[in-house]
């Protein structure tokens, strides 16, 4: 089954959109938006093609023109929680952690990222941290402009330079 179409979690059932399998994805199986050999939870083949850029999120639907619709389910993962009991220290954490351009899931009182013995123990470092190693999902902050992080020499240079033009006009009004 090769599905081309994503739907994010709130726009499925808007669209009256009623999955009929699930597939569950890691999350870097999910922030890719073209693989194959991968099967749903009744060992359904499935490959996936969808437009660049897209983050697949955990509820949302994979669909085709044939109208067959796959609910994504994110899978468990190793993932190292930092939290804190003086905000300040979490948000010193967090800062340091986008300085390395890390991928970081920020929720009210903890941060999650991908295992790295190397991070963990410049958290440790910090001081006021706790770090813990968990098993959950993993829904990361995808960037200010929707997409991910690019220095201005790749493909996407230009639509992203667009993004944030048109982000800046929105805000600041035409110049």
């Amino acid at each position: 089954m090769l599905l081309t179409d994503y739907h994010p979690p709130s726009n499925g059932s808007e669209l009256g959109l009623v999955p009929t399998d699930c597939l569950l994805l890691r999350f870097d199986q999910r922030c890719r938006s073209r693989f194959t050999a991968v099967t749903t939870t009744q060992q359904r083949p499935v490959n996936v093609l969808l437009p660049r850029g897209i983050i697949i999120r955990h509820g949302g639907l994979l669909t085709n023109a044939a109208g067959e619709c796959i609910e994504v389910i994110a899978a468990d993962e190793s993932l190292l929680r930092v939290s804190a009991q003086d905000p300040h220290d979490l948000l010193r954490a967090a800062y340091h952690l986008g300085n390395r351009h890390v991928k970081l899931e920020v929720r009210p009182t903890y941060l999650q990222l991908e295992q790295d013995p190397v991070l963990q123990e410049m958290l440790l470092r910090l001081g006021g941290l706790t770090v813990e190693t968990v098993e959950a999902i993993f829904e990361p902050e995808v960037g200010a402009y929707g997409g991910g992080h690019h220095h201005g020499h790749d493909e996407t240079f230009a639509e992203d330079y667009a993004s944030a033009q048109a982000a800046y006009k929105h805000h600041h009004g035409a110049s």
